[in-house]
């Protein structure tokens, strides 16, 4: 989003003493695991690992517009990409607008896109809608209001249970147009900016997404997700990547978001191919898109979404479109077909 949080110059030297200090090292020796998944999706992503990347990119609001940004790539490298990004976001006109939103997940479903869905849910300890700031998204949690809400029967989890009922009524909408999503909530979980995150061990975020995965699997009985596990791109990554995880029967690809500058090292891909234990990976939100070569040396991510409008920002038309045409990477055109 246009206030994205960017760790600028002393996380990126950091970053660089961690990760960086790994940079020649070769990449871990992962066994490879034969996709036995109920998901197309999912099995194609495991298809590609260590050769191709689908390219993507969110669409961000309104969702009255929901493919704005994908019609843009197109306009400007020419080719749609490979998977299609939304949100059901949190301001008033944007939740009433959810519907369109995933009419718009259906057709890129039909269109054979990869179908990826997050969601900014408003702080359910404050009032819904919301805004982007300290009283909504941004806002925080008091260790007693965290406490309840991850205790069962409370009324602060018996509220986030009402929230993941509205949105779950439009992915079973999905569901039964026979559409896969990779579902990411709780995104950037080592993000402390957002009032869901931050907060490492076993009661901290990572239990709320555990939550959230058992209630919209087993009380909603949705059978069309495919679980997005997803983190920032932090000097503590690989500490994150252990005290965020949420346990490898919650989650079924594992994602990174790159803002802090110092881009696609090989330190970062390393940490995070070793955390997936031969599940599939993925650069789960970038402002500036991975080179050819980058994808090359980094054969497993499976697909990078590029974030809206910073994407138009921080590369070149030319740079779009060189990557929108490498053999490295799958546009719509060349996708199977669900």
């Amino acid at each position: 989003m246009n206030n994205r949080i960017v760790v600028f110059a002393l996380t990126a030297l950091s970053l660089f003493s961690s990760c960086g200090s790994k940079e020649n090292e070769p990449e871990p020796e992962i066994p490879v695991v034969t996709p036995q998944t109920p998901f197309k999706t999912l099995n194609y992503l495991y298809s590609i690992s260590g050769s191709k990347t689908v390219s993507g990119i969110h669409n961000r609001e309104p969702n009255a517009t929901p493919a704005r940004w994908t019609e843009e790539m197109n306009t400007v490298a020419g080719k749609y990409p490979g998977l299609w990004s939304g949100d059901f976001l949190f301001q008033a006109d944007n939740i009433n607008n959810r519907q369109i939103m995933v009419n718009e997940a259906w057709n890129q479903w039909k269109k054979g896109a990869i179908i990826n869905i997050m969601w900014h849910a408003c702080n359910p300890a404050l009032s819904q809608p919301c805004g982007w700031d300290s009283n909504g998204v941004l806002s925080e949690l008091t260790d007693a209001q965290w406490t309840e809400l991850i205790t069962d029967g409370t009324p602060l989890n018996a509220k986030w249970k009402a929230m993941m009922d509205e949105v779950s009524v439009h992915l079973q909408f999905l569901e039964d147009k026979g559409v896969e999503v990779l579902w990411r909530p709780l995104h950037e979980m080592n993000q402390g900016n957002f009032w869901w995150g931050g907060r490492p061990g076993a009661n901290g975020t990572r239990r709320l997404y555990q939550i959230t995965h058992d209630y919209m699997t087993k009380t909603k009985g949705l059978t069309n997700l495919i679980w997005v596990w997803d983190v920032q791109d932090f000097s503590t990554l690989e500490n994150d990547l252990v005290n965020y995880n949420p346990g490898e029967g919650y989650w079924d690809i594992a994602a990174l978001d790159f803002y802090d500058g110092s881009g696609f090292s090989q330190g970062k891909y390393n940490a995070m191919v070793k955390a997936a234990k031969g599940k599939p990976i993925a650069i789960g939100e970038c402002e500036r898109l991975p080179t050819v070569e980058e994808l090359t040396y980094q054969p497993k991510w499976t697909f990078y979404m590029g974030w809206s409008e910073l994407v138009f920002e921080r590369n070149t038309a030319a740079e779009m479109k060189a990557l929108q045409n490498s053999s490295k990477v799958i546009t719509l055109d060349e996708m199977p077909g669900w």
